[in-house]
């Protein structure tokens, strides 16, 4: 039967494609759905066929020009000066901000399903308090501790021995300190709306009837061991509405794709960078810049076509390499078209990502600051090694395996007859 689903999601970049990707195939189905989202995102909320509600005090911001972004983390100097950010700026300390709108809006209009991008967790506490049943959508590996597998975010290879499963002990303790400056204004904004406080932040993220993981359980851990209410759906794999069309560079030669952020991060002596190192080898390059970065900004040999944006997705039905900052997305993407990778993180869960990437063959990783030369090197090594288009080949054929049936779709149109507050 229909129903009434309002999502809750914010600029986060790469973040936005898969929960809208989600939004539109409810639609699809014949649900309604509200997207509360940043003005920054309305068209391409109502590209995915859903109807577009502003924040009203909550943060507004557009990732796509430095001076409207509401974390700016390009400006941190260090990941965990970054990480901050985000806990200061999204994730509590406006977790009232983010509540008080969700909660307005579920009073004008009452949804049966509360689904939220997993960071935003004063729209989950609203939720909560609602009273009706709440997922969160987590759009990158699953970011926090768990049995079996070293905590995410520095892009650590699994434990081996007693002096390895005490590394992940302490680190497991030292993420629950680094979101601890956080939780007074989060429980500040639970018990304003009638829920216990929590222990920890993290303990908050748990706080919903399912954790839909829009990742490939094939890229993570093969030992990590998941909460029940923790389900692997499978990725999103559609590109954005703003992608545009597909116009290829002239040739022949073996065809490079590139994609950096597609918020702003400081990127455009990166893609300078690997435009030179493109230059100096036998093959075509694709640059895509991003919302972020003008194209007539970035100069380039011949052999490479820049352009602020293409399809992905059609893009790598013709790669044999994608070189990105391993934004979750984009490696995806690569590994389900079949394409290994040059990896190159900047920051946020990219060194994860490019990690897990690294770990299963399907690509190697260059510093952020690697010279041209480096990068034509880890090209030319991953153009001319079979083994990793075969490995990012078999990642493929799980992708296709895990995305063969809408397990996210069938997740959040079982909680429609779910009593709330099962999973928590």
């Amino acid at each position: 039967m229909p129903a009434d689903f309002l999502f809750a999601t914010w600029a986060g970049g790469g973040a936005v494609p898969p929960v809208l990707s989600v939004a539109r195939a409810l639609r699809e189905r014949g649900h309604g759905v509200r997207v509360l989202a940043d003005r920054s995102l309305h068209e391409e909320v109502a590209a995915a066929g859903a109807e577009p509600v502003a924040w009203t005090t909550a943060p507004q911001g557009d990732p796509s020009d430095p001076a409207k972004d509401v974390i700016k983390d390009f400006e941190a100097r260090t990941p965990l000066g970054a990480l901050a950010r985000l806990r200061d700026r999204i994730v509590c300390g406006p977790a009232a901000d983010y509540a008080r709108d969700t909660l307005a809006e579920l009073e004008a209009r009452p949804a049966g399903v509360l689904v939220a991008e997993h960071m935003l967790l004063g729209a989950l506490l609203a939720g909560e308090a609602a009273g009706i049943p709440v997922a969160s959508l987590a759009t990158t590996i699953y970011p926090f501790p768990t049995p079996g597998a070293p905590p995410p975010g520095p892009g650590l290879a699994p434990a081996r021995g007693p002096a390895g499963r005490l590394r992940d002990r302490v680190l497991a303790r030292l993420a629950v300190k680094l979101w601890a400056k956080g939780l007074p204004a989060l429980n500040a904004a639970r018990t304003a709306n009638g829920l216990p406080p929590v222990d920890s932040v993290i303990d908050a993220f748990e706080r919903v009837d399912r954790v839909l993981v829009l990742s490939p359980r094939a890229l993570d851990h093969p030992g990590r061991r998941f909460p029940a209410h923790v389900r692997h759906v499978g990725p999103r794999l559609d590109d954005p509405a703003w992608a545009g069309a597909l116009d290829l560079p002239e040739g022949d030669a073996p065809l490079v794709l590139v994609g950096l952020s597609s918020s702003f991060m400081d990127q455009r002596a990166r893609l300078e960078s690997i435009a030179e190192a493109l230059g100096t080898l036998p093959v075509r390059g694709l640059l895509t810049t991003g919302p972020a970065v003008d194209p007539a900004t970035v100069p380039a040999p011949g052999n490479v076509l820049v352009t602020a944006s293409a399809p992905h997705r059609l893009a790598l039905r013709h790669a044999a390499v994608t070189v990105t900052h391993a934004g979750h997305g984009t490696a995806v993407k690569s590994l389900a078209a079949g394409v290994p990778l040059v990896c190159m993180p900047l920051g946020r869960d990219q060194t994860e990502v490019a990690r897990h990437v690294e770990l299963d063959g399907a690509g190697v990783t260059v510093r952020k600051d690697a010279s041209p030369r480096t990068i034509a090197r880890a090209v030319d090594r991953v153009l001319h090694d079979p083994s990793y288009r075969r490995r990012a080949q078999d990642l493929a054929a799980e992708i296709a395996a895990e995305t063969a049936t809408d397990r996210a779709v069938a997740e959040l149109e079982a909680l429609t007859g779910k009593r709330a507050g099962a999973g928590r």
